[in-house]
């Protein structure tokens, strides 16, 4: 059995004769009388009763009717799979994430690249900036979004914007508090890091920033318990676009510290980190070039846009 019999035959049922499904297919009416006549052969039902007014379908016809559409449509949605995939749809795309030092503008992206694309799935991947770049280039993600301390020179970038460096305090810590704070008064404090060798780019970043402003600290290994060691006021620590906790959201002013939570203070005068959004140069998908689109576009009106300060 041949799709072709199946349309040709839907295509009588619908018409109810020989001569009507003939002119709507283009199909000479002699031939297609032989189709159907094998496609029943084939089935060992008779599927029309034949009469001078036209056909009519048997109990076989009215069911492999319902069945005949069914197949047809499934038949032209995989037939759509090779369009759908140059199109951009029904994708997925995976994103890699550094952690540590984050962009602000990330939620606002994935929300923006949703509303404009909403059949493509979009997964995030968090991580050490170096085993994602690596996963990027060894195409296991499809782009990474970091500081551009990770870009390479094989790898297209495009600038999303700065981010400044912000202290983070644990309620105890005696730097924990309100408003901006110069960047000597981290002068003999211990600043943690994660430590791990796939941070090492965003850690000479955090260096450069902090010998920029003459800092004089001590860097201090901490591994995976790094937000704990901050918590516990056994050091501090230094990042960009921290979230708020429950207590702060929504605050007019810098976040104040709680007995729950970490203080954020800005550091004056500020020292900013540039992020961008990694991608190879090739091979690159319709859907994640949709989403560099939506990047750049996010970038363009983001610049565009006049900045509120906060008052301290």
């Amino acid at each position: 059995m041949e799709l072709r019999h199946l349309r040709y035959f839907v295509a009588v049922a619908e018409a109810g004769s020989f001569t009507g499904a003939s002119e709507r297919l283009w199909v000479a009416q002699p031939g297609l009388s032989t189709q159907i006549r094998r496609l029943e052969t084939e089935l060992g039902v008779r599927l029309f009763d034949r009469h001078t007014r036209g056909v009519e379908l048997t109990e076989a016809g009215s069911l492999l009717l319902e069945r005949a559409r069914a197949v047809l449509v499934a038949a032209d949605m995989a037939g759509a799979t090779g369009a759908d995939v140059r199109a951009g749809l029904n994708a997925t795309i995976r994103v890699g994430v550094s952690s540590g030092p984050a962009w602000g503008g990330l939620t606002a992206l994935l929300e923006r690249y949703r509303s404009e694309r909403p059949s493509v799935e979009v997964t995030t991947i968090r991580g050490p900036g170096s085993a994602l770049w690596r996963d990027l280039r060894e195409g296991r993600l499809d782009g990474l979004l970091a500081p551009d301390v990770f870009g390479s020179p094989d790898l297209r970038s495009l600038a999303l914007g700065e981010e400044p460096w912000v202290l983070l305090a644990g309620p105890g810590h005696p730097l924990a508090g309100d408003g901006p704070l110069p960047w000597h008064a981290l002068d003999g404090e211990k600043i943690a890091v994660s430590g791990h060798r796939d941070d090492g780019p965003y850690e000479r970043a955090l260096a450069a920033a902090l010998d920029e402003r003459g800092a004089d600290v001590e860097l201090v290994a901490c591994g995976p318990v790094l937000d704990a060691s901050v918590a516990r006021g056994d050091a501090l620590a230094l990042t960009t676009a921290p979230p708020a906790c429950a207590a702060c959201a929504g605050a007019a002013a810098a976040p104040a510290v709680h007995a729950t939570c970490t203080s954020v203070r800005r550091l004056e005068p500020p020292v900013a980190l540039t992020f961008a959004l990694l991608s190879r140069e090739e091979d690159a998908s319709p859907a994640f070039e949709a989403f560099i689109a939506a990047a750049r576009e996010h970038t363009d009106e983001a610049t565009r846009r006049p900045r509120l300060r906060v008052a301290a």
